[in-house]
C-alpha cells in the first residue's frame, strides 16, 4: 500500500475542482493510497480502517477471503473511509481514466459523509487517528490480561448493533429543547414502553393525545393529560414516586448501561474491561449512519461519477470501456437488490420530478394518466431539491418518500417470486408483483433495522438484569440469543433475563392460503451459563 504518485494526485486535484464547481462540498485535504488485491482482502474485516483494532475474527475472515479469491478472481475498484481527511484506495490494476470515473465516484461518497445530517457526530472526528490510539490500548491491555481481553471483545461485539445511535444524534441536534418534564417522560418512555409494555403505535398515539391538549392550553396540559393517564391507570402515581425514588440508571443503549451500571464492572480489577466496551461502542456508533444510508449514498456517489465523468473531456477515447463499466455498476438486478443502481435512478427520478414541479400538492392529486404525464411547470429546482435530500434523508426516509408508480413504471420494476417445480426439481422465478406498495416494501425490509432492546429499570437489580425486546413484526434469531445472552451474563456478573415475542406457525393455512400463526410472550434466563425457557 502506498500513495499515489504525483501524476496520479495532479489528475484528482482537477476532479476536486470540476466536482466543487458542480455544487459538491467537501475538505480540500484527502489521502489516496494505490493497494493491491490482497491489501483489499487483508484491509476488508476491517472495513478498511488500517488502524483498526486487532481481532482474531478479522484473521478468519481474511483466510476466508483469500479462498474465495483463489476461486474467483477480481479487482474491486476502490474504497473510501470517513475521516479527516478522508482516506481512498484504488486498486493497483485500475488504469487512468478509470480512476477519474471512480474518483468522481470517491468525491461524491465524501460529500456525502461531510453533509449528511446522520453523520453529524463523525464530521470533526479524525477516526483512522482515534483507531490507531484504540488499537494501542487494547494491545497495551492484551499484554496484561491476555486472552480474556478477546473474550470481553466477543460479548461486547454481540450486542454492539443495538447502540442508541439515534439518540446520540438527537442530543446533538437538539442540545437545547430536551428540557421535557420528568414525569411525563417516565409515562412515555417507562411506564408504556417498559411496565406496560404497549405496541409503539399506542406510545405515538398518545404523544398525539398530548400534543392536542397542548395546542388548546399550553399552560394546563400537563395536569389535564395526567389526570386522564392517572384515570385510567391508577398505578401510576405510585409507580412514578417508586422510580423517582430510586437512583437513576442513566443510558441510551445496553452497552451503555453495563458500561455504566454493571456491579461487575465496577469491581476495581474488572474496571478496564470498561475501556474495552466502549472501543467498541464508539467504534459501533461511528459506522452506524453507513449501514442506514447505504442506497442513498450509494446512489450520491454514481450519480455524481455518472454526471461529472460524461461532462470530463478527460473521457474522449474510453467512452466504450466507460459505458461497460459503468453498466456492470450500475444496472437493475432482477433478482436480489443493487443499491447503486436504485440510489442512481432514485436520485435522477426526483430531480425530474422537481425539475418539472411535480414535487407538489397539485400534481399529487392528479388522478388522469394523460395529465400526470403532461405536467411540467419547467421549475427547475432539481438540483437544489436532489442536494436537500442529501443533507437530510436515511435510506428509508428516501425509499418511503419517492418510491412510487411511477418509479417503478418509469424502471419496468417488479418483485420477484420463486416457486419450487417439483415435476424437474428446479426453482422458477416469476413476476410477483408490479405495484409500487409491493415494490417499496421490498425495498424497506432489506434496510437494516436492528432489534429494540431495552433495560426494564423496575424489574433490574444488581442480582438481576431484565431485558425487554420490543416486538415490530421479526422475532429475534433463536440460534443467537443463549451466546449473546452468555456474554450479557458475564458482563454483568449475575442472572440475566430476556422477555421476547416468538412466532408460532400453525400448519393449518388460513382463508387467504397462507399459514396461520400466533404470537406468544417468553421469557428467557441465563443463570450460571445455563439458559431456560418459559411462556409468559
Amino acid at each position: 500500500m502506498e500513495l499515489i504518485n504525483q501524476y496520479t494526485k495532479a489528475i484528482m486535484e482537477e476532479c476536486k475542482l470540476r466536482a466543487i464547481k458542480s455544487g459538491l462540498n467537501f475538505d480540500k485535504e484527502t489521502l489516496e493510497y494505490i493497494v493491491t488485491n490482497k491489501d483489499m482482502i487483508e484491509l476488508s474485516p476491517k472495513v478498511m480502517i488500517p488502524t483498526l483494532y486487532d481481532y482474531w475474527v478479522n484473521d478468519v475472515e481474511v483466510l476466508k477471503g483469500k479462498g474465495k479469491y483463489k476461486l474467483y478472481p477480481s479487482n474491486p475498484y476502490e474504497t473510501v473511509i470517513n475521516s479527516r481527511p478522508a482516506v481512498s484506495f484504488y486498486n493497483d490494476n485500475n488504469p487512468d481514466w478509470m480512476n477519474i470515473m471512480i474518483f468522481y465516484h470517491v468525491l461524491g461518497h465524501i460529500d456525502f459523509f461531510q453533509n449528511n445530517i446522520l453523520f453529524k457526530h463523525t464530521w470533526n472526528d479524525d477516526f483512522v487517528g482515534q483507531a490507531l490510539a484504540d488499537k494501542r490500548l487494547i494491545e497495551s491491555l492484551r499484554s496484561e490480561h491476555g486472552r480474556w481481553v478477546d473474550y470481553v471483545i466477543e460479548f461486547g461485539r454481540g450486542i454492539d448493533n443495538i447502540v442508541g445511535y439515534f439518540s446520540k444524534l438527537a442530543s446533538l441536534n437538539y442540545p437545547k429543547t430536551m428540557d421535557t418534564d420528568e414525569e411525563l417522560s417516565y409515562y412515555f418512555s417507562i411506564f408504556l414502553q417498559e411496565i406496560e409494555n404497549v405496541p409503539q403505535i399506542v406510545v405515538f398515539n398518545e404523544v398525539e393525545r398530548y400534543n392536542k391538549i397542548v395546542e388548546k392550553d399550553k399552560t394546563t396540559a400537563k395536569s389535564v393529560f395526567l389526570a386522564e393517564v392517572k384515570r385510567q391507570h391508577p398505578e401510576f402515581s405510585s409507580k412514578f414516586q417508586k422510580y423517582n425514588s430510586k437512583e437513576k440508571f442513566l443510558y441510551s443503549d445496553l452497552l451503555e448501561f453495563l458500561i455504566t451500571n454493571s456491579p461487575f464492572l465496577k469491581k476495581e480489577e474488572n474496571k478496564w474491561m470498561k475501556s474495552v466496551l466502549k472501543i467498541l461502542r464508539n467504534t459501533s456508533m461511528y459506522f452506524s449512519p453507513q449501514i442506514r444510508t447505504k442506497i442513498a449514498n450509494e446512489g450520491w456517489a454514481s450519480y455524481w461519477h455518472d454526471r461529472l465523468f460524461r461532462q470530463d473531456d478527460r473521457i474522449s477515447g474510453h467512452e466504450s470501456a466507460f459505458a461497460k463499466l459503468n453498466a456492470g455498476v450500475t444496472s437493475i438486478r432482477r433478482i436480489g437488490l443493487n443499491p447503486y443502481a436504485i440510489g442512481l435512478r432514485l436520485f435522477q427520478h426526483v430531480r425530474d420530478l422537481s425539475n418539472k414541479g411535480r414535487i407538489s400538492r397539485e400534481f399529487q392529486q392528479l388522478n388522469n394518466i394523460n395529465d400526470r404525464k403532461k405536467y411540467n411547470k419547467h421549475t427547475n429546482k432539481g438540483d437544489e431539491f436532489i442536494f436537500k435530500i442529501r443533507e437530510n434523508f436515511s435510506d428509508f426516509m428516501f425509499i418511503n418518500t419517492f418510491v412510487d408508480q411511477d418509479f417503478v413504471d418509469k424502471y419496468n420494476l417488479f418483485v420477484v417470486g420463486k416457486r419450487l417445480d417439483k415435476s424437474r426439481g428446479v426453482y422458477q422465478y416469476y413476476v410477483k408483483s408490479r405495484k409500487a406498495k409491493d415494490y417499496k416494501k421490498m425495498l424497506l425490509d432489506s434496510l437494516y433495522h436492528p432489534p429494540n432492546i431495552s433495560v426494564n429499570i423496575e424489574k433490574t437489580n444488581d442480582k438481576n438484569l431484565y431485558l425487554v425486546h420490543l416486538f415490530e413484526g421479526k422475532q429475534l434469531v433463536k440460534d443467537y440469543i443463549a451466546d449473546t445472552m452468555l456474554g450479557i451474563e458475564y458482563l454483568w456478573g449475575s442472572t440475566v433475563q430476556l422477555e421476547t415475542t416468538e412466532i408460532i406457525v400453525s400448519k393449518k393455512q388460513g382463508p387467504s392460503g397462507n399459514l396461520e400463526y400466533k404470537l406468544k410472550k417468553v421469557l428467557y434466563t441465563m443463570k450460571e451459563r445455563k439458559v431456560s425457557k418459559k411462556d409468559l
